[in-house]
């Protein structure tokens, strides 16, 4: 969480909104922020850390681990019409990469705007070529897309 509130900017500049959700209580949120959180980000977590002691979101969502009682680590991109448009579960001992996440938004916002009529290839950076959907493109995507990752 430490290494989003890093990045806690550049998310609101692409509008996103950000919620932690954890099986912890309000009162584990606090201490975690105060002993933790607040040593390791500027300004401590800039979001609301939502507590989901049931695990009630976490089992719609699929990250609740039954046995543990607890949320594993996951990551859902849901567009403004509440659609998810991308999950990442991880298991505790890997963390995730916030820039990939960030690459990830401004790839959706753009087939957004684009209303689907582009597409963003494997490592898409903004400004780099898309690819245009449709009966054209069918066996011709190695002349218009040259993969580096």
């Amino acid at each position: 969480m430490s290494a989003v509130a890093g990045k806690h900017d550049e998310f609101q500049k692409l509008g996103v909104q950000i919620l932690s959700i954890s099986t912890d209580s309000h009162f584990a949120h606090k201490i975690w922020e105060e002993e933790e959180l607040s040593k390791m980000t500027k300004d401590g977590i800039p979001w609301p850390m939502v507590s989901d002691g049931a695990g009630s979101i976490g089992k719609i969502y699929g990250v609740y681990d039954e046995n543990g009682g607890i949320d594993v680590r996951g990551r859902f991109l849901i567009d403004p019409d509440g659609i998810i448009q991308s999950i990442e579960i991880l298991t505790p001992p890997v963390g995730r990469k916030v820039a990939e996440a960030i690459r990830q938004v401004k790839a959706f916002q753009h087939v957004r705007a684009t209303k689907g009529a582009e597409a963003c290839p494997a490592g898409w950076e903004p400004g780099l070529p898309t690819l245009k959907p449709g009966p054209d493109l069918v066996g011709k995507v190695w002349k218009v897309w040259k993969p580096t990752e």
